[in-house]
């Protein structure tokens, strides 16, 4: 099986190296010296990964071959792709590989079916599910133990307990920054006081 593990960004200085953005649980295993990955465009490949770096909290890699920014500027935003065997887990049990997440039925703690997981999506700050409703709508939901309380490849799904709004937006709860009472609306001046 083939996962995407990076995207190359920009050159950086002028010895080949290459900015990525990490898009794998375990750089330090897919995007070590000396693998070989494909890529997308195909043509561009495949790279071997000759050296790779931390610098200012981002990956660096250089390819062989790649050794000059020309060369290197030419890989930008070209996809990364291992080659995984499908029956291997991440170390920590509480870790899923896409692919693992990928068409799992995403039901409530009581059985109440929700969808079925169509994407995986990676923001910086959690990842997301895509859930596809039975009538075709789709659902984002925050991949967070808070919201999504059990994965059960066993059986194929993922349990979840949504905060109120989430599925349904006709349930959702408005918050509001005061309430009745507490005293004059902002920027308003209460009665007997000076303006």
């Amino acid at each position: 099986m083939q996962l995407v593990v990076a995207r190359i960004g920009r050159a950086h200085g002028i010895k080949g190296e290459v900015t990525v953005e990490v898009r794998t649980d375990e750089p330090e295993l897919r995007l070590a010296p000396g693998a070989v990955l494909a890529t997308e465009p195909a043509t561009t490949g495949p790279l071997t990964i000759e050296a790779g770096r931390v610098h200012s909290g981002r990956l660096l890699l250089r390819f062989e071959g790649v050794k000059d920014r020309t060369a290197a500027e030419a890989l930008r935003n070209t996809l990364l792709i291992a080659d995984v065997d499908p029956a291997e887990l991440p170390e920590d049990p509480e870790e899923f590989y896409d692919h693992q997440l990928m068409d799992l039925d995403v039901v409530l703690a009581d059985g109440t079916e929700i969808g079925r997981i169509t994407e995986i999506t990676h923001l910086p700050s959690q990842d997301l599910f895509i859930v596809e409703r039975p009538d075709g709508s789709e659902v984002m939901i925050p991949f967070v133990e808070e919201i999504v309380t059990e994965i059960d490849l066993e059986e194929q799904r993922a349990v979840i307990t949504p905060p109120p709004g989430l599925i349904d937006a006709s349930e959702a709860v408005v918050a509001s920054a005061r309430e009745e009472g507490d005293g004059p609306a902002e920027g308003s001046v209460a009665k007997g006081e000076d303006a």
